[in-house]
């Protein structure tokens, strides 16, 4: 997220605070009451950001995360492409060993 996204942001949610305050005004509920309700609106907003956000980072669906999977798969990709064919099959003896080493146990 770029600084500009979240001071827009930042921004949308104080004007959001505003515009609810000043309906629910119109609609004919005194300022105090009025105020109680859009800090209880916002912070409802603020809880179900929170878990959407956990949600993310539990199941590792965030931007970072993703970056990071790109990132390993395209350096293993190039590490391959610049292995010997001598290393190739040597790395490729080595897997079949593990492998029949765990179908062994």
């Amino acid at each position: 997220m770029r600084k500009i996204d979240a001071i827009t942001i930042g921004f949308g949610v104080f004007a959001a605070g505003g515009i609810i305050y000043f309906l629910l005004q119109v609609v004919g509920i005194d300022s105090q009451q009025a105020g109680i309700w859009s800090q209880a609106v916002l912070v409802g907003g603020v809880i179900l950001w929170l878990l959407t956000y956990l949600f993310r980072a539990g199941t590792k669906n965030m931007t970072y995360h993703q970056q990071r999977e790109e990132y390993d798969k395209a350096f293993l990709e190039k590490r391959l492409e610049e292995l010997t064919p001598e290393e190739l099959t040597q790395l490729q003896a080595e897997i079949e060993a593990e492998n029949q080493k765990k179908s062994e146990v």
